[in-house]
């Protein structure tokens, strides 16, 4: 297998884990906004970030493929995101929506998954 293909393989590992992002409106009326549940606002604010992540990831990985397969053209940050995928690393793409880190690519991505399977 040729780097592309190994790369294009983990992409669709990767995105086959990962869930669709929260429907903040079922959330809303679930856990509505008032003063005396203030977690309620929290967990809003986190939801909003983790779909921000999700949204990031998704679209890296999407563009990715494309770009290997010649549809898009390869930009530094897919480039980036492509040898950050090579080298088992978290993309900085990535690392900037994400919460702080220090774990191999493959260790992010499932506890990543767990993070977003609690919410």
């Amino acid at each position: 297998m040729s780097y592309d293909d190994i790369i294009k393989e983990k992409c669709v590992q990767i995105l086959e884990k990962l869930p669709h992002p929260f429907d903040l409106n079922e959330v809303a009326k679930k856990f509505p906004l008032q003063y005396e549940q203030s977690m309620n606002t929290v967990l809003q604010q986190e939801l909003i970030r983790y779909n921000k992540m999700l949204s990031t990831v998704r679209r890296t990985l999407d563009n990715l493929k494309k770009a290997i397969d010649g549809v898009v053209s390869m930009t530094n940050e897919l480039e980036e995101v492509f040898n950050a995928i090579f080298d088992n690393k978290v993309s900085e793409t990535w690392a900037k929506t994400a919460y702080p880190s220090l774990k191999p690519l493959g260790s992010w991505i499932l506890d990543f998954v767990k993070r977003l399977d609690f919410m």
